[in-house]
């Protein structure tokens, strides 16, 4: 594996995160998350999203956060897990202005570069968004639903509901 650096992308950077950005990641995060709201079930839904509990659990979990730093500013913010054998792309934000830029493609794709594992993402099934988005970042719908469901038991730490309303995307 190549030891993780940061990419120049015209003015903009991607770099890895630092604790100095938890209060960016968790705002983006926040920012971003509202587009989920009624999308996914009510009774998966809270507020804040992703609190600074969370996202500090997360982390120490092994989530590792890459960012797109625009003149100092946080637009996006992606995260990779290693877990087992494979690759987990984790809690994929862009901020609502910047969405439609290329940030979010941009850090995916520094990501993927960035191992040899096979890559899983995880959303809402709901998320008719977020899918299109992954598929076009060449990614496809894990089948069928048993499939889908042992890479969530195997891969993921979340609830039996969460686990029945998401999906999984595969990219080998």
């Amino acid at each position: 594996m190549r030891r993780p650096q940061a990419t120049q992308i015209e003015d903009s950077m991607i770099r890895p995160c630092t604790d100095a950005d938890l209060p960016a990641i968790e705002n983006i995060v926040n920012q971003a998350a509202t587009k989920y709201h009624g999308a996914i079930p009510d009774d998966c839904w809270h507020e804040p999203y992703m609190d600074r509990a969370e996202l500090l659990h997360e982390i120490a979990d092994g989530v590792r956060f890459w960012g797109w730093d625009d003149g100092g500013a946080l637009l996006g913010v992606m995260g990779t897990q290693d877990v087992k054998d494979v690759t987990l792309i984790r809690h994929a934000y862009v901020r609502p202005e910047a969405q439609g830029r290329g940030v979010g493609r941009a850090l995916i794709n520094h990501l993927i570069s960035l191992t040899a594992r096979p890559v899983l993402v995880g959303t809402w099934a709901a998320a008719v968004w977020a899918i299109r988005f992954y598929q076009g970042q060449g990614f496809t719908l894990v089948t069928p639903e048993a499939e889908k469901d042992r890479l969530l038991d195997r891969y993921w730490k979340i609830s039996p509901r969460q686990r029945e309303t998401s999906v999984v995307l595969a990219r080998r």
